[in-house]
C-alpha cells in the first residue's frame, strides 16, 4: 500500500500514432530504472533495440516467454506483459495498450498489471480512450493525459488490389489468406513482405526491413501489425472484417478496426484505410468513429483471481474459478493453464505425486507453457505430463531426451508451412530452456534454442523472399521510381541484367523480355529494359554495320541471321531477283537503328545474288546476244537458271548455231528435257533459288533445298513438281533425278537399241545411284516399258581371260538383235525369253536333273539374276490429247471426221516427250560438234 500511495499514476490515452510508446520510453530513461512491458514478444524486440541503442546493451534487458538477455548490471527491462518483473522494485513501471483488458483470452493478464503492477516514483498505462472510465473507477487518483492524433486518416472505400496504392498494408486474419494475398501482390507487384505474430522477431525484422528499405512497396499482415509496429504505412486495407477468435467466428468491433486502420499515416503524414478483396464496405457510423476516434466505452474488464491457494489440487483450481463482485469485473473464461491443470490434476499418475504445495507449484508453472505448437489440448498436456516427470523425479530435464526433441527440430528444409511449424515447436523448447533451474545447464540449452530458432528463422524469411518477392521487378521499380539511370549488361549468351537483374535476352536488336514475369511484371520490366537498353542498342547497330558478310547468312524460309540470331526476313520485291529486306528491330531503339540495319542486310543478300547467280547476271548484261538468243537468256534469267525445254520447245528448234554457241560462252546447257545452268545447280545457288523464286510466287512455306549429292530423291505426290525443278531435279517415278544427271543418262539412251530392248548397264545404275529395281521405276516415269526377267547367274572365272570377255560380249549382241526382232512380233514375251550369254554348264547340269530325280531332290537351287529389259513405250500426255467424243457419236465407217492418220502420231510426241531418235541422218543441233559434223556431211 505504501508503493501504491507514494507512486504517481498516469494513463495516456488516445488513439494510434500520438506517440504514447515513445512518451513512455522517454519517461522510463528519465528515472534510474524501469520496466515496461508490452502486448507482443515483437514488439517488445523493436522497443528493446531502441532502448539499447540508446543507452547500450549493459543496462537493458529483454525478457519473453522465449527469450531472456539479462545483463549483470541490468537497469531497464524489456518484457511481455505477461514476464513483467513485478518483484523487482523498480522506480518506473509502464503498461502498453492496456486496453487489451477486455480481450477473452489474455485480458485478466492485463487487467492484473492494472491493479497491482507499480512503480515506486511513477506508473503509466497506455491505451485506448475507451479505458478512461474504468481507470478512473479501478485506479482511485489516477491522472490522465488525452494525446491527439498527429495525422488525419480516411476512409477511402473498397480498392482491387491491382489498384492498390504504394506503402499499403493489406490486413488478413488467416494464414491462408495472408500467404493468398501475398501471392497475388507478388504476381501484379512484385512483391510484398509478411508479417505475422507467429513470426520470430528475426523473421520479422527481416521481413519489416524489406518493406522499410523499399525493395517491396507491399506489406501484407495479420492484426498484429495493430500492436504498436511503427511502419512506414499510407494506406491500410483489410481483406476482412471477421476473425477466428479461437472458438468461434466474430466480426471486429469498430475499436478493433481502428487499432489496425491506425498503422496508416505515421507522425505527420495523413493516412487511409478501406477494404479489399471480398471484404464488405464499412458501415458509414463504423467509418465516422474510426475518423473521430470516438468509441463506446469499455464496461467490462477480464479478470481472474491472482491469489492462488496450493492447498491442493482441487483448491488451487477452485481459487483460479473464483468469481469477482466488482461491477467492472468478469471472470476470464478458462485460458490454456487452467485447462491443462484439470487434465493434468485428473491423471491418477500426477495426482499421486501432488504431496504438497511445492508440487502444486511445480505443476501450475509447467501448465503454464504455453501451446506455441497449436495441437490438442490431450497432446499438449502429455508433454507437460512428461515434464512434470522429469522435474518431480529429478529437479531437471534429461539432457538427452531435450537434445533428440530439439534435433529432431534443427532442420532448414522444408516448403513455409514446414518451417513455420519446425519454428512454433522450437518456441516452446525455448520457452522450457528460459524457466530457471528447469534445465541442467541453462546458458547452453538457450543458446543451444536460440540458434535453432535464428537458423529457422532466416530459412523462414528465405522461403517467404523466394515465393512472395520478386526481387527483380522490386529492385526495377524502386530505380525507377527514384529516376536513377538504368544500366543494362549482356553477356555472351544475349542474357540481359539490370542492377544484376535478369529481365531477358537481346536477340539482334529485338527484345525477348523474360517469360516468367506476370502482366504486371511485364510492364516493370519492359519500362526498365527501355531506359536501359537504349544506348546499347546504337552501339550494337553500329558493329552490325560494319560486320563482315561472313557474319550473315540466310535461312531457308527467307529469313537473315547475324551468326545465330535472327535479325530480318526477305520480302517479295518488284524484281525476282532483287528481294527487299524487314529487319527484325524494336520500335524503342528507333528509327536510325532501324535504318541502319535494314541497309546492311540488303548489302549482303544483294551481295549474295550477285555473286551466286554471276553466270546469270552476266548474262542478263551481255549486249551481243541478239534477237531469239537475247529472248531464251532473258527466259533463263527470269526461271533463275533452270527451265523445262517443252516450256521453250519452239525457241530453242528456232535458234541457229551461232545463237546456241553465244549461250554456251554463258554455260547455258541445251539439254533433252532441260535447259539450264549447271554452275547454278550447285547448292549454294539452289538454296538461294529456292527463297528467291518462293518469295516472287508469295509461298507461305518455302521447300527447303535436298541435302548435298543426292542424285535422286523420294518424289512426293504433295509437292508440286516446279518445286522440284527449283531444286534442281525431276521426277519421274517414285524418285526424283538430278537434271543434270538425267541429261548424262539421256546421253547413255542415246546408244540404246530402245525398241528392240536393253538392259541398264552399271554405267546407268552409278550415275544415277538407284537399285536395278529403282532404276526401273525411274526409266517408266521417262516413257520407258521395264519387263521383269529372271535367269541364271553366271559364275566368273577363277582367272578370267580377255578372250572370254571378248567371246561373252559377242552372244550378249546377239542375243540383243534376237530380243529386238521378238519384242518386234511378240513384245510381251521377247523381254521374258531373251538369252542370256551362253553357258555350258548350264547344259550339262541339265541333263542329270532330267535324269536322276533323287540327285534333283537333294541338290541346291541355282542363283538366279534378275534383269530388266527397257523398250520405248510412252504414255500419250493427256494435255495433248483432243478432246474425244463418245463412240456412239462417231460416224460410221471409223475414224472421226478429219482426223489424221495414225503414223504421224509418234512424230508429233516425239517433239514434247522423252522419246528415243529415231534412226536418220538428222544431225543434233543440241550436239557441241553439230556444226563441225554439218560440214563434213556437206562435202560427202
Amino acid at each position: 500500500m505504501n508503493m501504491r500511495a507514494q507512486s504517481r499514476v498516469v494513463a495516456v490515452l488516445g488513439p494510434t500514432n500520438t506517440g504514447k510508446t515513445h512518451y513512455a520510453i522517454e519517461r522510463m530513461l528519465a528515472h534510474r530504472t524501469g520496466v515496461i512491458g508490452l502486448p507482443l514478444r515483437l514488439l517488445a524486440r523493436e522497443v528493446y533495440d531502441r532502448i539499447r541503442a540508446l543507452r547500450g546493451p549493459d543496462c537493458v534487458a529483454l525478457v519473453t516467454g522465449e527469450e531472456r538477455i539479462v545483463p549483470d548490471r541490468t537497469r531497464y527491462w524489456v518484457c511481455t506483459v505477461e514476464a513483467m518483473p513485478l518483484e523487482i522494485g523498480a522506480d518506473f513501471v509502464a503498461v502498453d495498450e492496456i486496453q487489451l483488458c477486455g480481450d477473452a483470452d489474455r485480458g485478466h493478464v492485463f487487467t492484473d498489471r492494472l491493479l497491482h503492477a507499480r512503480g515506486l516514483h511513477e506508473t503509466l498505462f497506455m491505451g485506448s480512450d475507451t479505458m478512461r472510465g474504468a481507470i478512473s473507477a479501478l485506479v482511485p487518483g489516477a491522472h490522465f493525459q488525452r494525446r491527439e492524433r498527429m495525422s488525419q486518416l480516411s476512409y477511402t472505400g473498397s480498392k482491387k488490389i491491382s489498384r492498390m496504392p504504394a506503402r499499403s498494408a493489406i490486413v488478413g486474419f488467416s494464414v491462408e489468406n495472408v500467404y493468398a494475398i501475398a501471392e497475388l501482390i507478388r504476381r501484379q507487384k512484385g512483391g510484398c513482405a509478411v508479417v505475422m505474430g507467429a513470426l520470430s522477431p528475426r523473421t520479422r525484422n527481416a521481413q519489416v526491413e524489406l518493406y522499410q528499405n523499399g525493395d517491396v512497396d507491399y506489406l501484407v499482415a495479420t492484426d498484429a501489425i495493430g500492436m504498436g509496429l511503427n511502419l512506414d504505412i499510407k494506406h491500410v486495407a483489410f481483406s476482412a472484417t471477421r476473425k477466428f477468435d479461437g472458438r468461434r467466428m466474430r466480426p471486429l468491433a469498430p475499436d478493433e478496426l481502428a487499432q489496425i486502420a491506425g498503422r496508416a499515416g505515421r507522425y505527420q503524414n495523413d493516412g487511409s484505410f478501406g477494404v479489399t478483396g471480398e471484404a464488405r464496405p464499412l458501415e458509414d457510423e463504423v467509418v465516422e468513429a474510426i475518423e473521430s476516434h470516438s468509441f463506446l466505452p469499455m464496461r467490462k474488464l477480464h479478470w481472474r483471481n491472482g491469489r492462488l491457494d496450493f492447498g491442493s489440487a482441487d483448491r488451487l483450481i477452485a481459487s483460479l474459478e473464483l468469481h469477482t463482485q466488482d461491477d467492472w469485473l468478469t471472470r476470464a473464461r478458462d485460458a490454456e493453464d487452467l485447462t491443462a491443470l484439470k487434465t493434468l490434476t485428473g491423471m491418477p499418475e500426477i495426482r499421486d505425486k501432488l504431496r504438497d504445495a511445492r508440487d502444486l507449484r511445480l505443476l501450475w508453472d509447467i501448465c503454464r507453457v504455453p501451446d506455441f505448437r497449436g495441437i490438442s489440448a490431450t497432446e499438449h498436456a502429455g508433454l507437460l505430463a512428461r515434464l512434470f516427470d522429469f522435474l518431480h523425479a529429478q529437479g531437471q530435464i534429461d539432457a538427452a531426451w531435450l537434445a533428440r526433441n530439439i534435433q529432431r527440430i534443427d532442420r532448414t528444409d522444408g516448403d513455409i508451412d514446414t518451417l513455420s511449424r519446425r519454428l512454433a515447436y522450437i518456441r516452446t523448447w525455448t520457452y522450457i530452456a528460459q524457466r530457471k533451474g528447469w534445465v541442467g545447464d541453462e546458458n547452453h540449452w538457450r543458446d543451444e534454442t536460440r540458434a535453432v530458432e535464428d537458423r529457422l528463422s532466416d530459412a523462414l524469411h528465405a522461403r517467404l523472399t523466394q515465393r512472395f518477392v520478386d526481387r527483380r521487378t522490386s529492385v526495377l521499380l524502386r530505380r525507377l521510381k527514384q529516376k536513377e539511370s538504368l544500366v543494362a549488361e549482356v553477356n555472351d549468351t544475349g542474357e540481359v541484367t539490370v542492377e544484376g537483374e535478369l529481365i531477358g535476352r537481346l536477340e539482334g536488336f529485338r527484345f525477348r523480355q523474360d517469360k516468367t514475369a506476370s502482366a504486371d511484371e511485364a510492364k516493370t520490366l519492359r519500362q526498365a529494359s527501355i531506359a536501359a537498353l537504349t544506348p546499347l542498342f546504337h552501339l550494337r547497330a553500329d558493329t552490325f554495320y560494319n560486320a563482315a558478310d561472313t557474319e550473315f547468312d540466310f535461312t531457308e524460309q527467307g529469313g537473315l541471321m547475324w551468326g545465330t540470331t535472327a535479325v530480318g526476313k526477305l520480302t517479295r520485291g518488284d524484281d525476282p531477283l532483287r528481294p527487299q529486306v524487314e529487319p527484325f528491330v524494336d520500335d524503342e531503339a528507333g528509327h536510325d537503328v532501324s535504318e541502319k540495319v535494314r541497309r546492311r542486310l540488303q548489302h549482303f543478300i544483294d551481295r549474295k545474288i550477285a555473286a551466286q547467280f554471276e553466270p546469270l547476271m552476266a548474262m542478263s548484261r551481255d549486249e551481243t546476244l541478239t534477237g531469239l538468243a537475247r529472248g531464251v537468256a532473258f527466259q533463263l534469267v527470269e526461271a533463275m537458271g533452270v527451265i523445262p525445254r517443252e516450256k521453250i520447245a519452239n525457241d530453242i528448234k528456232a535458234l541457229d548455231q551461232e545463237a546456241r554457241g553465244m549461250l554456251r560462252k554463258h554455260g547455258v546447257r541445251f539439254g533433252q528435257f532441260t535447259i539450264f545452268l549447271p554452275l547454278l545447280l550447285k547448292p549454294a545457288p539452289t538454296r538461294l533459288r529456292l527463297v528467291l523464286r518462293s518469295l516472287a510466287e508469295g509461298l507461305d512455306e518455302f521447300p527447303e533445298s535436298p541435302p548435298a549429292g543426292l542424285v535422286t530423291i523420294p518424289h512426293l505426290s504433295e509437292v508440286p513438281s516446279e518445286h522440284y525443278l527449283m531444286a534442281g531435279y525431276r521426277p519421274s517415278g517414285a524418285r526424283a533425278i538430278r537434271i543434270d544427271m538425267l541429261e548424262r543418262l539421256a546421253d547413255m539412251l542415246r546408244a540404246c537399241d530402245s525398241r528392240g530392248g536393253f538392259e541398264a548397264t552399271p554405267d546407268m545404275l552409278s550415275i544415277t545411284g538407284t537399285t536395278l529395281e529403282q532404276f526401273a521405276d525411274l526409266m517408266a516415269g521417262l516413257g520407258y516399258k521395264a519387263e521383269r526377267g529372271e535367269r541364271a547367274k553366271v559364275k566368273p572365272e577363277p582367272e578370267p581371260a580377255p578372250e572370254p570377255e571378248a567371246a561373252a560380249d559377242a552372244p550378249a549382241t546377239s542375243a540383243e538383235s534376237e530380243n529386238e526382232s521378238e519384242s518386234e512380233a511378240e513384245p510381251e514375251t521377247g523381254a521374258a525369253d531373251a538369252p542370256a550369254p551362253a553357258d555350258p554348264a548350264e547344259h550339262t547340269a541339265a541333263s542329270p536333273e532330267a535324269t536322276d530325280t533323287s540327285d534333283a531332290l537333294s541338290a541346291e537351287p541355282e542363283p538366279m539374276d534378275v534383269y530388266f529389259t527397257f523398250t520405248w513405250a510412252p504414255r500419250p500426255r493427256r494435255e495433248a490429247r483432243p478432246a474425244r467424243k463418245p463412240q456412239d457419236a462417231r460416224p460410221k465407217g471409223g475414224k472421226p471426221k478429219g482426223a489424221k492418220p495414225k503414223g504421224k502420231r509418234p512424230e508429233q510426241k516425239r517433239e514434247s516427250v522423252a522419246s528415243p531418235p529415231r534412226k536418220s541422218d538428222r544431225i543434233d543441233p543440241d550436239n557441241p560438234f553439230a556444226a563441225a559434223l554439218m560440214g563434213l556431211k556437206t562435202k560427202g
